[in-house]
């Protein structure tokens, strides 16, 4: 009976905090200094382009709100995430593939390229960010082909390369990202607004920073190839582009103080922060003992999972001491990472919970939700996965071997066969993960 309470009352502060990042209502929120800045400065034309994950519907709503003024539009999103929208207005619709890109995302990043081209100093070019944009907005530097820049990311991502490092590289191989895509539509003034998918929000992070300057330098790139042993294993297309860059043969990504940034202003609009933050309120107003744990999860996601479990533990015996009868709720958000191993199928949220349910076997009133604020978790159709600390139990009454599923990386199939896979569909929103975890 706990148990289905406890999910019934995580599912509630799961989507009590996704709603509060609703891309459609953060972006109506910063209308009204749009349409006044096209005044002050007497804009001629506005062009909106856009994305990630969440853009279509960032999309819309800025086309509910001044779709007259709107000139022409594209934007990208992830395949089954535009729910059969091909057009908001003027503005065009694109789905394409994520974490890897592929050649729908080089040709819908063509049309924007072209599109860019026509901006003069009485352009507003909107720019709708969001998570995923990394990969759905592509354009590799010349000879460096698409499939070679699919190897590298896929190489990358297999390592356990953090998004940091991922887009550090890709950064360095495109050329749209890394403030590139400002640079291409300079003289025009850039709006963007941003739904963060980092840790620590960083401008020149999030889907690679294609409208602020980057840190990074090709000297970095080539760094992170070596700390993760794969300077032997990616194209050598991509090894003589880093080598070119680094030896001045290429430019460099846009840097902090460049011009072609001066007309260009970005603005956070939602972030795990605010989704945290809207979740702890929930949780407060259910009757929980409510605390964020953290806003800044990394690392390995089964070793994140254990950390968590250890807390969770704690809290619990402290609960049992002090006779506090009313129950704990602690949350914590981040991105952490799976350094793939085996040959299983999962994404960190159920890995972090098959972790988190061994640490809890057999222990009464613990109830984890993990998942994905964008209602997929890695390569699966998952959010996430619901564990208690009969999850492990069960699955071993079932002669499942929970550590197997775990050190192959199945931690998607495992919750499958067990029960406790959180499936919600894409929330048309991206803000990184989230931890919920119940206390009796």
């Amino acid at each position: 009976m706990v148990n289905e309470e406890a999910k019934t009352k995580a599912i509630h502060i799961y989507e009590k905090a996704v709603s509060s990042v609703n891309p459609y209502i953060t972006v109506k929120r910063h209308i009204e200094a749009l349409t006044s800045f096209c005044r002050e400065k007497n804009i001629r034309q506005v062009f909106v382009v856009g994305f990630g994950k969440a853009s279509v519907e960032m999309a819309r709503g800025v086309n509910d709100s001044i779709g007259d003024i709107i000139d022409r539009g594209l934007v990208i999103t992830k395949y089954n995430h535009a729910r059969g929208t091909t057009s908001l207005g003027k503005i065009q619709v694109f789905e394409a593939a994520h974490p890897v890109p592929d050649g729908s995302g080089l040709m819908a990043t063509r049309k924007i390229i072209e599109l860019l081209k026509r901006v003069d100093n009485s352009t507003l070019v909107i720019c709708l960010i969001s998570g995923g944009g990394s990969a759905l907005l592509v354009s590799p530097i010349e000879p460096v082909t698409l499939e070679e820049k699919q190897i590298t990311t896929k190489l990358l991502l297999e390592a356990g390369a953090n998004i940091n490092d991922v887009n550090a590289v890709r950064k360095h191989i495109s050329y749209v990202k890394g403030g590139r895509l400002a640079q291409l539509a300079y003289p025009a003034y850039i709006r963007s607004l941003i739904l963060s998918d980092v840790v620590g929000d960083k401008l020149d992070v999030i889907a690679s920073g294609p409208t602020t300057f980057d840190p990074t330098t090709y000297d970095d790139a080539i760094e992170i190839l070596k700390k993760f042993r794969l300077l032997d294993r990616v194209p050598r297309n991509v090894i003589d582009v880093l080598n070119k860059g680094k030896r001045g043969e290429i430019s460099e990504t846009v840097k902090e103080g460049d011009p072609v940034l001066a007309n260009t202003e970005n603005t956070i609009i939602g972030s795990n922060k605010m989704a945290l933050a809207e979740a702890r309120k929930a949780a407060i107003e259910l009757g929980f003992n409510t605390s964020i744990i953290s806003t800044e999860l990394e690392g390995e996601a089964k070793d994140v999972g254990k950390w968590l479990a250890e807390i969770a533990k704690a809290c619990k015996i402290k609960k049992e001491e002090s006779r506090i009868k009313k129950p704990i709720c602690l949350l914590s958000g981040g991105e952490t990472t799976v350094t793939v191993v085996g040959s299983g199928k999962g994404g960190r949220n159920t890995e972090l919970a098959l972790a988190f349910a061994l640490e809890i076997e057999g222990i009464a009133g613990i109830f984890l939700l993990s998942a994905g604020t964008d209602g997929t978790d890695g390569p699966t159709d998952a959010a996430g996965a619901f564990v208690t600390g009969d999850t492990v139990k069960k699955a071993r009454m079932a002669g499942i071997s929970p550590e197997e599923y775990l050190k192959n990386n199945d931690s998607y199939h495992f919750f499958k066969k067990v029960g406790g896979l959180y499936i919600t569909g894409p929330t048309g929103t991206n803000v990184m993960d989230l931890q919920i975890i119940l206390i009796y």
